[in-house]
């Protein structure tokens, strides 16, 4: 960024990252942020005012209806958030700014009509949030170890249930997907954590890999639960998936298994400091080629490995890096998911997720839940 030219958002904090990133302050409702020099601004309503004075982590606040005010004197009898802005930004010289990808069309539009420059940058926005902090692999930690709890009381469930013909009973009803996610949703909640989509699929709708999953569950089929809260109170997300069957995989799934851990084993012994997301992930695909598991369409759908082998995660449950046929070099202090799949509808699915922190050596893996298959 160039000493001429600030940083602008202009967002509510509860859904932008960056902006919560930015200043550790959570809010329902948008706010304006200048960042000048590394000396860091927010301008908030009298209704926040007090409360992001005590919990932002900036520079400065100031009060919106205190820079109001002088514009309605001047004769603007109903100022805009842009008018707002441009009047911190006046207060300052600037006018090249520097704003997010998502920053709002008929905002960036006003500001040019006030000879604003606004120019903007692909993610990561702010990149040092690719480096997690030890404050921060703390955090995911902890939500990683709700995301643990949660499944294995899933899994608990599912090792209890009985099997009565095509179908899992317990608790003297059918064991069913949305069962298995009340109890995971539930327990995360009890930690402080949120749930998010979480995924308990059976059988062929496994073979969708974001498909949330429904309906009864089926002995003898595989079932992947993907489970991935965020923290209610760092806001940090954690991602874990194991794959399980209760009663007996066929030949066919524990080969589908099998294939699936010895290739995610192999990706997390490559992932480490200045290698490419890239090669592991071409890797994880020559693995799986070779054991004769081929990826391309068949009978109308996908089939085989056909999405990425990991993605960053922190505030945001998918973020930069990425191992994926995209090019990104790891870097030590990055936290990625290892996460390879092979989906096919006449044998079942399997997905196993771990989280790991690269490090300068190789990788710390996050994931303490053990990788076992049958029930």
């Amino acid at each position: 960024m160039s000493n001429d030219q600030a940083i602008l958002m202009i967002a509510n904090s509860e859904t932008d990252s960056n902006l919560y990133y930015a200043t550790k302050f959570l809010a329902p409702d948008p706010f304006i942020f200048i960042q000048t020099h590394g000396h860091k601004t927010i301008v908030m309503s009298d209704l926040e005012l007090d409360r992001a004075k005590a919990q932002a982590r900036v520079n400065e606040v100031l009060s919106y209806s205190k820079i109001e005010q002088p514009l309605k004197e001047k004769g603007l009898a109903d100022p805009k958030t842009i008018d707002v802005v441009d009047a911190c930004l006046k207060e300052r010289g600037v006018k090249r700014l520097l704003v997010p990808g998502e920053f709002g069309f008929r905002h960036a539009e006003a500001l040019r009509a006030k000879g604003y420059f606004l120019t903007t940058k692909p993610d990561p926005f702010f990149e040092e949030r690719v480096l997690k902090s030890s404050e921060e692999i703390e955090a995911i930690t902890e939500t990683q170890r709700a995301t643990e709890a949660a499944t294995e009381a899933a899994i608990e469930v599912i090792r209890e249930s009985k099997i009565k013909k095509d179908e899992l009973h317990w608790s003297g009803g059918v064991l069913t997907a949305e069962a298995i996610k009340k109890i995971i949703n539930v327990k995360l909640m009890e930690m402080d954590c949120i749930a998010q989509h979480t995924i308990v699929a059976c059988g062929i709708q496994g073979c969708d890999p974001h498909d949330e999953g429904s309906g009864p569950l089926r002995p003898n089929q595989s079932i992947v639960m993907d489970v991935f809260p965020r923290s209610g109170r760092t806001r940090y997300y954690a991602d874990m998936t194991r794959t399980v069957v209760k009663g007996r995989a066929s030949d066919a799934l524990r080969k589908l298994y099998d294939t699936v851990r010895r290739a995610q084993e192999e990706g997390i012994e490559r992932v480490r400091d200045g290698v490419e997301g890239q090669t592991i992930h071409q890797k994880i695909m020559t693995t799986f080629e070779q054991s004769g598991y081929e990826t391309g369409p068949k009978n109308g759908r996908m089939q085989g490995f056909f999405h990425g082998t990991g993605h960053g995660v922190g505030l945001d449950i998918h973020e930069p890096p990425r191992i994926s046929k995209a090019k990104w070099t790891l870097k030590a202090g990055e936290v990625v998911t290892v996460e390879p799949g092979l989906y096919y509808p006449e044998i079942g699915a399997v997905r196993i997720e771990d989280l790991v922190v690269v490090t300068k050596t190789g990788c710390t893996n996050l994931t303490r839940s053990p990788k076992v298959l049958e029930l």
